[in-house]
């Protein structure tokens, strides 16, 4: 019995040392957007509002096409899925362009942009 408890334990802790397959919230996501936007552009108080504003929109747009598309009794193709976040994306990017610069849109879409996309797990897992 106790060792029964102690594998589960330790299963547990490897588990939520993974992250345990959970999405962040969209809070959680915008103020990832907003920490990496504000330590490389410095933007005022009122700019800083609108791109939360902006990200808070897109996230939560996100997540309803992707319930969407997900209650459709399946799971939609990764195509399908790619092409609607990217219509998301290109409406908020529209509007991120009235906020930025020229040059911090740039810079927005070359280096920032990247790093806030999920990253896959690197490896393999085993269905090779």
């Amino acid at each position: 019995m106790i060792l029964f408890l102690a594998i589960l334990f330790a299963g547990s802790i490897v588990v939520n040392a993974q992250g345990g397959g959970q999405r962040k919230t969209v809070e959680e996501r915008v103020a990832i957007a907003h920490s990496k936007i504000d330590s490389a552009f410095k933007l005022d108080a009122a700019k800083l509002a609108q791109v939360d504003a902006e990200f808070t929109t897109f996230y939560k747009a996100q997540e309803a096409k992707r319930q969407e598309l997900m209650s459709g009794g399946g799971m939609p193709d990764r195509e399908t899925m790619m092409a609607e976040f990217k219509k998301l994306a290109d409406a908020r990017d529209e509007k991120l362009k009235t906020i930025f610069t020229e040059e911090q849109f740039k810079k927005w879409k070359d280096e920032i942009e990247p790093m806030l996309r999920p990253q896959r797990p690197q490896g393999g897992g085993g269905n090779r």
